[in-house]
């Protein structure tokens, strides 16, 4: 059996999210193997390494599937590229070992939020961006953002429909850019929960408008409470920007 790992970049504008859903709404892994069945004639399943979120972008989802088929990386590249709606590419196909898995062999995910931060709306970030007006405190961000690395309970920044047995999870760093009023924040983990990226970008903005403390972000993951973090950041400002194996 070969097994297939591709590289895929998308616009989640317009999806409800990476996981196929019952009801037959549009989502990113629901086009991918809509069109793989036709491929081979058969319904095939593929594993994604993340669940990004109804409108999240990706510049790197990892996915894997495998066929009894002998068809050539190129052959299975170009069939999804030519039959898939131009919001979704696949960057690359590889044929890897049988026990490959693109969830479970991942070692680290890197999230990117994008903010635009100027008083005027940019028509060209609109879709790729969280539009802040008030100039945000980016260096009392970045020091909001040290307060979450290192291993921690992050059920305050979890959803209520996370169904994930541990709310422990790992961050490796936080940095945060500024260049030209479009702030970019790069949030590294072993692994994210249902909304926690967007959850904690949210608070960071909340430090960044002066709204709460730094050293707030220690209470918030200690006492475990959802109602006490800052609000959610737009889905449209997050792109899953690689994953480590």
């Amino acid at each position: 059996m070969n097994n297939y790992k591709m590289l895929i970049q998308y616009d989640g504008g317009r999806y409800k999210g990476w996981q196929r859903l019952k009801n037959g709404e549009n989502t990113i892994q629901g086009k991918i193997e809509s069109v793989l069945a036709e491929m081979v004639g058969r319904e095939i399943e593929i594993t994604g390494c993340s669940r990004t979120d109804a409108g999240v972008h990706a510049l790197a989802q990892i996915a894997n599937f495998k066929i009894n088929e002998n068809l050539s990386e190129s052959e299975v590249k170009n069939y999804l590229n030519r039959y898939l709606p131009r919001d979704i590419s696949i960057r690359e196909v590889t044929i890897v070992p049988e026990n490959f898995h693109a969830r479970y062999h991942a070692k680290g995910k890197t999230y990117l939020y994008r903010i635009w931060n100027e008083e005027y709306p940019n028509p060209f970030m609109r879709k790729y961006s969280m539009h802040i007006e008030k100039k945000l405190n980016t260096i009392r961000m970045k020091k909001a953002g040290q307060y979450f690395i290192g291993v921690h309970d992050f059920t305050a920044f979890s959803n209520a429909k996370s169904k994930k047995k541990s709310m422990v999870r790992e961050i490796y760093s936080i940095d945060l850019d500024e260049d030209a009023g479009l702030i970019e924040i790069r949030v590294c983990g072993n692994g994210f929960l249902y909304n926690m990226v967007r959850k904690i970008v949210g608070s960071l903005i909340e430090v960044g408008l002066d709204k709460i403390n730094a050293e707030d972000i220690l209470k918030i993951l200690d006492a475990k409470e959802r109602n006490q973090t800052g609000g959610i950041a737009d889905a449209s400002g997050l792109f899953l920007e690689k994953i480590d194996y």
